[in-house]
């Protein structure tokens, strides 16, 4: 009996032990593999041909990634008014309907129109009569025949009524109305107006009954003809950018269709979100892009100068990007960093690593194994 409670006793400890010494073994395993330095010696340096260098500038062809919308110049958008006001006779248009330079957009009447016509006849008629006393003054003058003061006299009010008749000209043409073609047959209580673009229409403002003064806006108007993409930058990105930069795109509703499209210009000023804004020529036809469409656009960069290291310098482990930085004679530690763009061999280092610390440039992937190798 004795001998059997001594054996128990026995079996016992040596399981607690068996139990502990395994316990032991795991940890040290676990600390192992969460360790990221790894020592070398001076053979397995020579062996294993690990070479040690530094980051360094490389001009790479960098792709910025941006968010932004489509827009028009504003040469491309155009509030429509009338010169003098009236009422609205006929306004037959709809937003979103195209129309050409010289259609008519709306049908106003006024008595103002009709004595703006009676002015300018007046006047033409007058200046006729003027220019008849001017030049007989001035033959007159010329054999003294009338004095300075007569000729002077005849040559102001000739002079004045040219102005005068001028300005009315132009004020007809405001109107619509071709001066040249005006006489007493044809004045009218209404005019015509018409667009003085091709393009669309986006607002209507007027209805027919309504009166309309020259600060009212009648209609607004479009031409997207010329469309651009109006993208947004974050400071860091912006200095990189030059006028030509290709800029691709796509459109939401249009994923699988690639736009073209070039840098036309950076605005020089940064807004309180560090961000500013880059316009971009399209060159792919803009069929079926509207204003205000949200797009998602790569801006090529030509020859950006980025800090990097050569493609051997860099390891993946557990989808993460690492680099092996010398500590010490022999001893390297694994630090992530955040990689970009790969070049001629050469990947952008964004964060991770200072430009004064030593990096393993070859052969990092030895040390990786021999990390987790060691790690097991």
């Amino acid at each position: 009996m004795k001998s059997r409670l001594t054996y128990s006793i026995v079996f016992a400890f040596l399981v607690a032990c068996s139990s502990k010494v395994e316990k032991v073994a795991s940890e040290a395993k676990e600390l192992a593999l969460e360790s990221n330095i790894v020592s070398l010696t001076k053979a397995q340096l020579h062996i294993g041909k690990i070479a040690i260098g530094s980051v360094r500038t490389a001009k790479m062809q960098k792709t910025i990634r941006v968010n932004g919308f489509i827009d028009v110049p504003p040469q491309n958008i155009l509030s429509v008014s009338i010169p003098m006001g009236g009422y609205v006779k006929k306004a037959n248009l709809i937003p979103g309907e195209k129309v050409s330079k010289g259609a008519v957009l709306a049908v106003l009447e006024d008595a103002s129109y009709i004595s703006l016509q009676q002015d300018y006849l007046t006047a033409k008629s007058k200046l006729v009569f003027l220019e008849a006393d001017y030049n007989r003054q001035k033959a007159l003058n010329a054999s003294k025949t009338s004095s300075d003061r007569q000729f002077q006299l005849a040559t102001s009010e000739y002079e004045s009524q040219k102005y005068l008749v001028k300005s009315l000209s132009e004020k007809l043409q405001l109107m619509g109305l071709v001066p040249s073609q005006l006489n007493e047959n044809n004045i009218s209580k209404s005019i015509s107006f018409r667009s003085p673009m091709n393009g669309y229409v986006t607002k209507v403002n007027v209805n027919a009954g309504k009166y309309v003064a020259p600060t009212d806006v009648l209609f607004e108007m479009m031409d997207p003809s010329d469309l651009h993409a109006r993208l947004i930058v974050f400071e860091n990105d912006a200095t990189a950018i030059k006028k030509e930069n290709k800029v691709t795109f796509t459109v939401n509703n249009k994923s699988d269709k690639i736009y073209d499209a070039k840098v036309h210009l950076v605005t020089p000023n940064i807004e309180n979100e560090r961000t500013t804004e880059v316009h971009c020529d399209v060159i792919t036809a803009n069929t079926g892009l509207f204003p205000g469409t949200f797009v998602n656009a790569a801006i090529e960069l030509n020859d950006a100068t980025v800090q990097a290291l050569p493609a051997a310098s860099i390891v993946k482990w557990q989808n993460k990007s690492y680099v092996f930085v010398e500590r010490a004679s022999l001893t390297y530690e694994m630090v992530p960093v955040v990689a970009g763009m790969e070049s001629k061999g050469m990947i952008e280092i964004i964060s991770g690593i200072s430009v004064d610390q030593k990096v393993v440039v070859a052969n990092a992937y030895t040390l990786l194994m021999k990390l987790k190798n060691s790690g097991e």
